[in-house]
């Protein structure tokens, strides 16, 4: 379900610059009076949460271990005591020792 920002009116219908979010399906009407506190309220405009190329959705999965490897990639992850063990990959060493 999306999420929609809803503005707080004045007495006069004007916008006070408080807003909120709330979770609804597309097809319920627009709110029309705060839920919390029964005040006027109108939707604002909001550009969508779309998964493009660009997203954080994409870039979490194309940096994951199995894309990287399959990328030929080699990804180490550092470890508590400041070794770095590899977790993608088939080039390198498998453990690398911390450097002092």
């Amino acid at each position: 379900m999306p999420t929609y920002v809803y503005e707080i009116l004045d007495d006069e219908g004007n916008g006070t610059g408080e807003t909120f979010e709330h979770v609804q399906p597309m097809s319920a009407k627009a709110l029309t009076k705060d839920p919390k506190t029964g005040r006027p309220v109108r939707r604002v405009p909001q550009a969508p949460a779309i998964a493009g190329s660009m997203s954080p959705l994409k870039a979490k999965k194309s940096l994951s271990d199995s894309n990287l490897e399959r990328l030929g990639f080699t990804k180490y992850q550092r470890q508590s005591d400041g070794s770095y063990e590899k977790t993608a990959g088939k080039q390198g060493p498998r453990h690398i020792p911390r450097q002092d």
